[in-house]
């Protein structure tokens, strides 16, 4: 792999036989739950949680606005994986974030995630300073 830049979370996954086709290869749309674990416990590491997010005076969610990924060589099972993900930019209600699967040294999948921020109600909502405050300390 190559250098972390300061903001790179990165988290492992095993390949179960649950994740698997019938032969033992990972079925491609279980890339997106790898990722989503990425997303989820990189926020977590920045000091944010989903659960906080949803417990304050204005509750936010996030959603997938745009989601572009490249699959570049198979995962198996059993492999252990790194899931590697960084924010790259936030603006208004959106939150970028380039994420990557990697075996060993071999990547396996490259991702860039547009994430928005939305209101209970489903209508999109800036991201909170706080939230902002934690994603600008970490790509400092």
């Amino acid at each position: 792999m190559s250098e972390q830049n300061i903001s790179d979370h990165n988290i492992k996954v095993r390949v179960y036989y649950e994740d698997t086709d019938f032969s033992g290869v990972v079925y491609h749309a279980n890339y997106l739950k790898f990722l989503e674990r990425g997303r989820t416990e990189a926020l977590r590491a920045l000091g944010a949680t989903h659960a906080e997010l949803l417990d304050q005076e204005d509750p936010i969610v996030f959603t997938v606005r745009h989601l572009s990924l490249s699959y570049k060589a198979p995962a198996r099972i059993d492999d252990l994986l790194i899931v590697r993900t960084r924010f790259t930019a936030a603006k208004g209600a959106r939150l970028f974030v380039a994420q990557s699967i990697w075996r060993d040294e071999t990547c396996l999948t490259e991702a860039e995630v547009e994430v928005a921020a939305m209101a209970l109600s489903g209508r999109p909502r800036r991201l909170p300073p706080s939230l902002l405050a934690l994603l600008q300390v970490a790509n400092s």
